[in-house]
């Protein structure tokens, strides 16, 4: 059985394969290790590895894990997962970044409830590409709102947008999405300063990810191995 380290290995490979494709640069691809139900020693084999960013979709799973890993000050967290209003504050103490940011009230209390001494959260908004009703996510003509919102906030730094597209197995649809994000992504890009960030494309997606522009993947299964409990990684 391969190892997390020839696993991360093979998908920084597929990474560097993508950008090659794409021309781009894979330093300019970052790999977001997804480590949600994943024990402490899996992401300690992950960092003996090189990896660094890990991403949590469950508030307290994730902070018992940054609790745990303290004397790490190199790891850096991403809270990847829908956000409820009464654990703004937790995510607000504990992670470097959250992507998943779909309206003003959230964005708010994670302003107000983030330290002083901390830095400012890198935040993404959550973009519903497919307008799927049962997905988070503003849609795309709600960008530009809610992202003034969030600039106007001192503790928050708007970075980019994320999104999840639908689930399918049509690639020309799948692309289609990917290309819709991309073009709102350089519109954003285009209004602000410090955007950066393109957060899409997971393990069996990360070349058409890549190929539309895609600055951070998020990549568990491929990384950790199959779970029972896989969702959306």
């Amino acid at each position: 059985m391969n190892t997390i380290a020839q696993r991360l290995k093979e998908v920084r490979n597929q990474i560097a394969a993508a950008c090659k494709e794409a021309s781009r640069d894979p330093a300019d691809v970052q790999l977001l290790a997804v480590s949600k139900t994943r024990p402490v020693a899996e992401i300690l084999e992950a960092r003996q590895a090189g990896q660094t960013e890990f991403g949590e979709n469950y508030v307290q799973e994730g902070i018992s894990k940054i609790t745990d890993l303290a004397e790490h000050k190199e790891l850096v967290w991403h809270f990847i997962g829908p956000i409820q209003s009464n654990k703004t504050r937790d995510i607000a103490g504990s992670f470097a970044w959250v992507h998943s940011i779909d309206r003003s009230k959230i964005a708010r209390r994670l302003s107000e409830q983030r330290d002083d001494s901390l830095p400012p959260i890198n935040v993404l908004i959550q973009v519903n590409i497919d307008q799927e009703e049962t997905k988070a996510g503003v849609l795309p003509a709600e960008i530009r709102s809610l992202a003034e919102q969030i600039s106007s906030l001192p503790r928050l730094r708007l970075r980019g947008l994320m999104a999840i597209p639908a689930a399918t197995a049509d690639d020309t649809e799948r692309e289609r999405s990917f290309a819709s994000m991309q073009s709102l992504y350089l519109e954003l890009q285009a209004q602000y300063d410090h955007i950066d960030t393109l957060s899409m494309g997971m393990s069996d997606d990360l070349f058409a990810a890549i190929k539309y522009g895609a600055t951070t993947v998020r990549v568990g299964t491929a990384i950790f191995g199959s779970r029972p409990s896989d969702k959306n990684n």
